[in-house]
């Protein structure tokens, strides 16, 4: 679990999220440039087409870039990338329709863009939290690690469930405290990845960042140290 899940001081937060895509910029990858080109696609460029669209959804075209950033932001599983491909356009669009008109129901929406072949509740969750995101969070390897009570970890749709209910919580408790009441799943899983690859990767971005509460992280039990358990479809 991540120190910052139990810290509920807004301007810890907003620090770390302020420095997002400094480390989006400096983070260690085998094609430095393409992470920050896909990334703002996908945080800016993308989250603007699926609103100015009166109803909802993504083409085959979105869904195969938004699967090679997700594979550049996190593990790289060049078969995912293949069986998306291969869906037809008018399935991706019909499909994509159907999951944002049944929110906020976000299980069923989850479940519906499942059935496009590539797609597992992970992908599925990043195409909903760029037309959602207050609503959804993306299910990334670094904001699934930061909360507690998730591992080991199963790339399914029940434990996007419990992880999202989390976000959720967490997304209110901030709101809560915070003035400006900004903030959504979408933003708390970009703290999280930022966290963890700052940590990870040793960058000195937030090493000027307070992170109260971090004593708690002592209260992990030993089951959460376990190493993660991943599925193939993501």
């Amino acid at each position: 679990m991540s120190a910052l899940f139990a810290c509920e001081d807004p301007a810890t937060w907003r620090s770390v999220y302020e420095k997002y895509w400094g480390i989006v910029e400096v983070k260690k990858s085998k094609k430095p440039g393409k992470l920050m080109k896909l990334d703002k696609w996908y945080q800016e460029e993308l989250p603007a087409v699926i609103s100015s669209r009166s109803d909802k959804h993504v083409t085959l075209s979105e869904l195969v870039k938004l699967m090679e950033w997700k594979l550049t932001r996190g593990k790289f599983r060049p078969r995912l990338q293949q069986l998306v491909a291969s869906n037809s356009e008018d399935t991706v669009e019909k499909c994509s329709r159907k999951a944002f008109s049944l929110l906020p129901d976000v299980q069923a929406a989850i479940t519906e863009l499942s059935s496009l072949k590539g797609v597992g509740p992970a992908t599925a969750s990043a195409v909903l939290a760029a037309g959602a995101p207050e609503q959804a969070a993306f299910m990334s390897d670094e904001a699934m690690e930061s909360v507690p009570g998730l591992k080991p970890i199963q790339y399914t749709a029940k434990h996007y469930a419990l992880y999202l209910g989390k976000m959720i919580e967490l997304t209110k408790k901030l709101n809560k405290v915070d003035p400006q009441q900004d903030w959504t799943p979408h933003k708390l899983e970009l703290c999280f990845w930022a966290l963890t690859i700052a940590t990870q990767q040793q960058l000195p971005l937030l090493k000027d960042v307070d992170m109260k509460g971090s004593s708690v992280q002592q209260n992990c039990s030993d089951t959460d140290q376990r190493p993660t358990k991943k599925l193939k479809t993501r």
